[in-house]
């Protein structure tokens, strides 16, 4: 009968186990809050990709960050338009750094996103915003996100406040929630945003060029077809995507060379060093101490590799009792910091795995490591 020996020397000493478990559960927390977060910013900047209503989307080709301003002609819509497939295609405007909102109760300013199209050829899959499309038709109107951050104030339909020092009515909510950078998001027709932000042209006053351009495509055409029809039309400084690509290019260009999302990456690496320190600590005491029954098992017989096994399956036991309550620690935190700084900071299944896959590769690591003294040891020299 096969001794449980990893199972036994986990539960000999409980006083041992719960520091053990402490410190497997602090590291693990640390790494879970740090992929949240980096999942929740990268999400917080795709969001609004997610909602446009179309199967492909025209951008301009340096336009490599989605909040880069790089508009491109509106010919290039026309141009779209005429080819085979394409059912329409819609223009999109938006301010996604320079819009400034006032709060209607305390008057102060506040960064907000603001975007903006003809509401005879609607963009966004937001139910509240394709009801509201009638009434954006009067000038400045705007709709405003309520799912925003508490400091741009109480927001209903019939507040009235300032965006860009340009009086404004609200005629509407809808749900959507901010980024890292804006605070909160507004949407308005195309008119009126070319009356708050200003034209171009040399008398200013022609409707400026679109930053995106939302291509639905016609049924029975595929949309790989279509996409490949609308690159040999089109010219080398646009560039068609589908939506989903377009997502994939934000969410690697956020978590690779934006100035917040390395950080995310960085912090989870330092907890993993954080948890390979306190794993090894705690089965290099742990081994320190047994040294002796170790030796005696080298002495009866038993092979390093049944010693290797059985102090790899402890670090796992430490792993899987750490990870629990650092699971339910991270939960709480989650939905905490979610409410509190409107951040769509989610416990997902993809997050648990990963910080389960790192906390049994930080503790097997410091398992590997710590186990090189039990295997130096020469039972000879011990009896």
């Amino acid at each position: 009968m096969r001794v449980p020996l990893a199972w036994r020397n986990l539960v000999a000493d409980p006083a041992q186990l719960a520091r053990a478990t402490a410190g497997v559960a602090f590291a693990v927390t640390l790494m879970m809050v740090e992929i949240g977060f980096g999942n929740a910013y990268i999400e917080s900047m795709v969001q609004l990709i997610r909602r446009l209503d179309g199967d492909l989307v025209l951008v301009s080709s340096v336009k490599y960050q989605f909040d880069r301003v790089s508009p491109f002609s509106r010919r290039q819509l026309y141009a779209a338009r005429a080819v085979e497939g394409v059912a329409s295609v819609r223009p999109l405007y938006m301010k996604r750094l320079e819009s400034v909102w006032r709060n209607p109760q305390d008057h102060t300013l506040h960064a907000v996103q603001a975007f903006a199209f003809d509401p005879d050829q609607p963009v966004f899959r937001l139910p509240e915003i394709a009801a509201q499309l009638a009434a954006l038709r009067t000038p400045d109107t705007v709709m405003f996100d309520r799912n925003d951050r508490d400091i741009l104030g109480r927001v209903d339909a019939g507040t009235e406040t300032e965006l860009d020092r340009h009086a404004v009515k609200v005629i509407g909510t809808f749900w959507l929630g901010p980024d890292f950078f804006n605070d909160g998001n507004v949407v308005m027709s195309d008119r009126t945003y070319f009356k708050i932000f200003g034209g171009t042209g040399a008398d200013g006053t022609d409707l400026p060029d679109p930053e995106v351009g939302v291509i639905k495509v016609a049924p029975g055409y595929r949309a790989a077809a279509v996409q490949s029809a609308l690159r040999a039309v089109l010219p080398g400084d646009v560039t068609v995507m589908t939506k989903q690509e377009l997502i994939d290019q934000e969410a690697r260009w956020q978590a690779r060379w934006s100035p917040v999302g390395p950080l995310f990456t960085a912090g989870t690496v330092i907890g993993f060093a954080v948890g390979m320190l306190i794993s090894y600590q705690i089965l290099f005491s742990e081994l320190a101490d047994q040294i002796p029954q170790y030796a005696t098992l080298k002495a009866m017989g038993y092979r390093n590799a049944y010693i290797v096994g059985s102090v790899a399956e402890q670090a796992v036991w430490y792993a899987l009792v750490g990870f629990a309550p650092a699971w339910l620690l991270s939960l709480v935190l989650f939905r905490t910091l979610a409410a509190a700084v409107v951040v769509p900071l989610r416990m997902t299944v993809d997050l648990t795995v990963e910080s389960l896959v790192l906390a049994l590769g930080m503790c097997l690591l410091s398992a590997f490591i710590a186990v090189r003294r039990v295997l130096k040891t020469d039972p000879a020299e011990l009896f």
